[in-house]
């Protein structure tokens, strides 16, 4: 039910679908980019006044242009791009005609085009990373990152519903401590009543259990309310709307039970430090440090590129006369060649490049901390283990003890050889007993579940199988 409407992991549940998205992002930068465009112009020049007193009209013209292109990154670093355009002006000039002594108009039109491919190969800096390569690598990092951060939520979300399930069974046992110690002292005055009615047993002796029956009943009360809030907890836990489980009562299905563990300390160890989320997150820190070490050093390198450029070109009057021409492809025309760029100091690149290595030095660090780390926590939780067990024998033991022992003070008070004030002493002891029985037997369950969070093996403990889509 947790793992269904836990609002907590409900919540956390998005961001591998976040951390996709982001990768997806990331890949759509070798996506080509098309482009396309297209105008119209319209141009008119003022009149001219030529030798002998002649003016000339202004020349007008009109001309179409289209272009288009599609270019784009491979994922080796190349560059290319695919261009074509093609023009068309048309318009007429008024020039004087010597031969006939007057002015003349002289219209033309015109058309040209070409289309071309382009290349541009990086062969150091951006050769085996660039900016592209590197936020994809560190995208699909992160994706693996947050579906451990996924995996350590729902491993915490069952461990807390697991402890919450022993805090309740506690809470219900210890109520029931409470209810037997209220009967005992209850029935004790009635007894003590009779015993002073017929002059047996000093008024005293009714008063002191008078006084122990309503501190027993204060007991009951605090251990209601604490079991209250126990349920609240574990509630909160199964569900997502509080409302609808507040006025139902959970009572646990299971009895408190000491099975013995068998634990293996290497085994505990070797599972740590191979399953647990947040280690394998910190592991994945440190690749990703790793990742813009390489990018860091490759920007350091010059920049050597080798280019190259292959068309056709058109010409004619019309756009149809371009076309044809181009499609011949009689006309055609490359360039290649190389680039070098070195920039002199470069000690921006060269000191981000030092800044990350140092990062990743720190990362190794905080790596084998965490390692470190792990194991203590896991040894400190076998032994909290295997003494809690330990316990669960003694407090027994010591609740056995107090039953015989009070039962053989009630004895003597019933034969005059003792008092009151004993057999509450005793019955106290009883409670407080009972009580320490039932809080080893929870601290034995709580830290099984708390040594399988400290492995990471709540999942395969808990039977549960996870996949993240």
């Amino acid at each position: 039910m947790a793992l269904e409407k836990n609002l907590e992991l409900r919540i956390d549940r998005y961001n591998p679908q976040f951390a996709t998205f982001n990768l997806a992002a990331a890949r759509a930068g070798y996506e080509p980019t098309l482009s396309l465009s297209g105008q119209h112009t319209h141009d008119e020049s003022g009149s001219r006044l030529l030798s002998g007193g002649f003016s000339v009209d202004g020349a007008e013209t009109d001309s179409d242009r289209f272009s288009g292109g599609l270019e784009g990154l491979t994922p080796w670093g190349m560059t290319y791009g695919l261009a074509g355009s093609a023009s068309e002006t048309e318009g007429s000039n008024f020039t004087l005609d010597t031969n006939l002594n007057q002015i003349v108009s002289e219209p033309f039109q015109s058309s040209g085009g070409s289309v071309a491919v382009n290349v541009t190969q990086p062969l150091l800096k951006n050769f085996w990373i660039d900016g592209t390569r590197l936020s994809i690598a560190t995208a699909k990092n992160r994706v693996q990152f947050s579906e451990l951060g996924l995996k350590a939520r729902i491993i915490d979300i069952a461990t807390r519903v697991e402890l919450a399930y022993y805090d309740l069974a506690f809470g219900y046992e210890n109520v029931k401590v409470q209810q037997k110690a209220l009967e005992l002292a209850q029935q004790l005055l009635a007894e003590n009543k009779k015993r002073v009615e017929v002059g047996a047993l000093a008024p005293l002796d009714e008063k002191q259990s008078e006084a122990a029956v309503a501190a027993r009943e204060a007991d009951l009360l605090a251990a209601q309310r604490t079991l209250n809030f126990l349920e609240n907890s574990l509630k909160q836990l199964l569900s997502d709307d509080f409302r609808y489980w507040r006025n139902d009562r959970l009572v646990p299905s299971d009895g408190l039970a000491a099975e013995r563990e068998l634990f293996d300390l290497q085994n505990s160890w070797t599972r740590g430090l191979t399953e647990r989320p947040d280690l394998l997150q910190v592991q994945l820190d440190l690749e990703n440090v790793g990742l813009q070490l390489k990018y860091d050093r490759n920007q350091t390198y010059p920049q050597l590129d080798v280019f190259g450029t292959f068309g056709y070109n058109g010409s004619g009057n019309v756009f149809n006369d371009t076309f044809e021409e181009v499609g011949t492809r009689d006309r055609p025309f490359w360039t290649y060649g190389g680039r070098l760029v070195i920039p002199l100091g470069n000690g921006a690149a060269r000191n981000r490049y030092k800044s990350t290595k140092a990062a990743q030095e720190q990362s190794v660090l905080v790596v084998k901390k965490l390692e470190q780390d792990i194991m203590v926590e896991i040894d400190n939780a076998i032994k909290l283990a295997q003494s809690n067990y330990e316990r669960v024998g003694a407090t027994r033991s010591a609740r056995e003890y107090a039953e015989a022992a009070l039962s053989a003070e009630e004895k003597k008070l019933e034969n005059g050889k003792s008092t009151s004030f004993f057999v509450l002493q005793l019955q106290r002891d009883l409670t407080a007993a009972q009580s320490d029985e039932i809080s080893a037997l929870v601290q034995y369950k709580r830290s099984l579940a708390q040594l399988a969070q400290a492995e990471g093996s709540t999942l395969e403990r808990q039977r549960i199988d996870l996949e993240v889509k």
